[in-house]
């Protein structure tokens, strides 16, 4: 009692005559300040030497969340920085690798991202089910994307894209103003839904759809990782648009199957309306539904973002967009005929302005796994545990200056010939995780669909949807 009772006494003498509130605000102060010394010790003096290192931080849970989210990439750069004196193996290609080539038993995405997406997709479709049945799922609309496909959404999304100038008063008059991500948002939804999802949803865009789209979007909230649950008002829109949209989608199958099953385009509900999952049962009505939901969430937000960047840098390069203009003269003769799969194929500059926007304005910055194992660092002393979460930032190596010197200059001449001096991102080492051949984009910088058995199925027609917007822009 003599050491603890001379501690004691000065705090209880000071308290005694101080009210309620003054106590309580002391006392957690100073439970604060012990949390915060606990924090740092642990970090500095107590880490475990098998566990990576983590980046400092002052306050516990909070950890670097508020850093990283104020600027992703800045906060990545110092990291690597900091790090690079001490491992590798995260950094750049090899990182990229390690997390987004995790075998299946070791990581996991649906533990990451099912309560965020489920109750805006629905039930049974994407991380709401078995990986297995994920890439059953993948390969039906992989293969949903054919050839014959792409080359009947380009004039349709050219048709659009003209459209949209001829009814938008922003284009009226040889000059003037456009707020330039609103108006690339509605493009790519307009064109995603006539290409894709065929002319009765595209027709519900110009009325109430858009908004059931709008309050879908916003299912997709950060705080939703983690209260999807939530009783807050747009998670209550989200609830409504999801049954809304799916039921629209419900009524569009079955006045299909109705009407005898006559394919009149090639979009992608009539391709969901014929697959079978390999146990012979046939996808159900809503599982289509749901899956075409999907589709239109998942990539109208890589589209439209990369497209208003499109944009915005050619705004910036007025020489970029007079070569671009002389390209399509030099190819398609004077009187600029309507555009093709084929043609587009021949405009090399109009391509590499899609890819270099996409290298420096990756549309996922953050792609995470959920550890299912304990993870060996090869080359370290380090097991990442199964109570971590990993993240890749694939946006990260497409800007080191080691792969594409000048990276923070944006310049589509990098990718002239035969492009940069790399492997891109569909060659090397491929891998069939149910869908059809990918590349595992083992060594390559460039990843904007990512890469692994969760890499974007609809990348090729990402390229066709953005390469047409920009040569009709």
């Amino acid at each position: 009692m003599g050491l603890l009772g001379s501690i004691a006494a000065p705090v209880v003498n000071f308290v005694a005559d101080k009210s309620t509130i003054v106590v309580f605000a002391g006392g957690l102060a100073a439970v604060s300040v012990l949390v915060i010394v606990l924090n740092v010790l642990q970090q500095q003096l107590f880490r475990n030497p098998n566990e990576p290192p983590v980046v400092f931080h002052w306050v516990p849970f909070v950890g670097s969340t508020i850093t990283y989210g104020i600027d992703p990439y800045n906060f990545f750069f110092r990291c690597r920085e900091k790090a690079r004196a001490k491992t590798t193996v995260c950094l750049g290609t090899k990182g990229n690798d390690f997390i987004l080539n995790g075998k299946l038993k070791d990581v996991n995405a649906e533990e990451i991202y099912s309560c965020l997406t489920t109750p805006v997709f629905g039930t049974d479709v994407v991380y709401d089910c078995p990986n297995a049945k994920l890439m059953e799922q993948k390969k039906f609309v992989k293969f949903g994307l054919t050839s014959e496909a792409l080359r009947s959404y380009v004039p349709l999304i050219a048709d659009e894209v003209h459209d949209y100038i001829k009814r938008s008063p922003a284009f009226k008059g040889p000059s003037g103003a456009i707020n330039i991500p609103p108006a690339m948002a509605e493009i790519t939804i307009f064109t995603a839904s006539r290409s894709l999802q065929g002319k009765e949803v595209r027709d519900k865009f110009d009325s109430s759809f858009a908004d059931l789209y709008h309050d879908l979007d916003m299912g997709f909230s950060p705080i939703n990782f983690m209260l999807p649950w939530a009783p807050l008002p747009h998670n209550r829109k989200r609830d409504f648009a999801q049954r809304k949209m799916a039921d629209t989608y419900m009524e569009v199958i079955r006045a299909r199957r109705e009407g005898g099953g006559k394919r009149d385009s090639e979009d992608m509900i009539w391709n969901l309306m014929s697959c079978v999952y390999k146990n012979g049962t046939p996808v159900p009505d809503k599982e289509v539904a749901h899956m075409m939901i999907a589709l239109l969430m998942a990539g109208q937000h890589s589209s439209s973002s990369t497209s208003s960047w499109i944009m915005l840098r050619l705004a910036s390069r007025p020489d970029i967009m007079d070569e671009l203009y002389e390209e399509q003269i030099r190819v398609l003769g004077a009187d600029l005929p309507p555009l093709t799969f084929d043609v587009l194929q021949r405009l090399p500059l109009n391509s590499q302005v899609v890819r270099e926007t996409l290298r420096m304005h990756a549309p996922i910055h953050s792609i995470m796994r959920k550890v299912k194992c304990p993870m060996p660092v090869a080359g370290t002393p380090y097991v990442i545990p199964t109570s971590h979460v990993l993240l890749a930032a694939p946006g990260v190596s497409s800007r080191a200056a080691e792969h594409f010197p000048n990276p923070d200059h944006w310049d589509p001449h990098r990718w002239d010939g035969a492009g940069a001096a790399f492997k891109p991102e569909d060659e090397g080492e491929k891998e069939d995780y149910g869908y059809g051949l990918v590349s595992k984009g083992t060594s390559s910088p460039y990843l904007p669909f990512g890469a692994g058995r969760h890499r974007c199925i609809g990348e090729q027609f990402a390229y066709v949807q953005l390469g047409t917007i920009t040569a009709t822009m």
